[in-house]
Formats: C-alpha cells, structure tokens, sequence
C-alpha cells in the first residue's frame, strides 16, 4: 500500500516587513512598511496617544506591524527593524530586564504563532529609512498622502500585571 502525502501549499509567499518607532516629545508614533509578494507597498503610521519609551514605542511599532500583516493575510513574513534591543530581545539573544519589556516580547510571541514562517532581522537605520520617515510623520502628527493609511493607538499593545512588577 502506497501512502500519499499532501502536495505542499507552494501559493504562500514570503511579505516583508519594515518597521520603525519615534519619539518627538510630547508625542510618539510608529512606522511600518508592508512589501506583498507582488511588490506592492503599504505604508502606514501608527500615532500613538499615550506616554511610551523609546523601546516600547519600536515594539509598539513591530506588535502593530504583525497585527496588520496577519489582517492582510500573510502567512509567511520577513520583518526588519533598526532597534538591535528589540530584535535581540524577540529572538532570545538579549534578555528583557523590566516588566513591560517583557510583556512586550511576549506578545510578539504570541502574534508569531500565528504565522507559518516568520523571521526577523536588525537592519542599519539607513537601510530602514522609509519605516522611519513614517514613524517621524506620526509623531509629528502631520497629515500624509492618500497613499498612508493613518491608525491611531490609544492605549498599549500589552500591560504589566500589578503582581508581576
């Protein structure tokens, strides 16, 4: 008897990811930059109306990302971002020293089990320049092109529990 296996699913390609967070005190806001496998390009700012570090506002931005890439679909993703903390923190390489870090990375965890493949790697800040220009916009909260869809966060994408801190 011969046992037939399942033709692999070979229609899920890879999207890539961009993204970015900014500081522009008394605001901040998030980038992020989404590239279809057809190359199409979805840009967006992330205007965040809550106090956050510069840490939290680049995880803020990541979180966001994948929470838009799963709407869109993707199942597979490469993600890049310019915040070596952030990255080393996700892929275990650095660990998390506060409470709200590791809140954070936890729920990067979470959202990337929702994807069949995932990756993520840190990329010169000048290779991330397009994340950055759209996290800038949202801080600065001026208005964009059509071409830049606008979202805007009121609260945390994760909160510390009083009994963890």
């Amino acid at each position: 008897m011969e046992v037939q296996l399942p033709t692999p699913d070979v229609t899920h390609e890879y999207w890539t990811m961009y993204f970015d967070g900014s500081i522009m005190v008394p605001r901040s806001g998030a980038g992020v930059v989404l590239v279809s496998p057809d190359g199409s390009r979805l840009r967006y700012t992330i205007r965040l109306h809550f106090l956050d570090s510069n840490n939290a506002t680049e995880y803020e931005a990541l979180i966001n990302g994948l929470c838009i890439a799963i709407k869109l679909g993707a199942t597979q993703l490469y993600v890049h971002g310019d915040s070596e903390l952030v990255v080393h923190q996700v892929m275990k390489e650095s660990s998390c020293k506060s409470p709200i870090m590791v809140a954070y990375c936890q729920e990067v965890h979470k959202l990337e089990d929702k994807f069949q493949g995932i990756e993520l790697h840190h990329v010169p800040q000048k290779d991330n320049d397009a994340a950055n220009f759209l996290a800038k916009l949202a801080a600065r909260r001026d208005s964009s092109s059509s071409r830049v869809f606008i979202n805007d966060l009121h609260e945390p994408s994760t909160r510390v529990l009083e009994d963890s801190i």
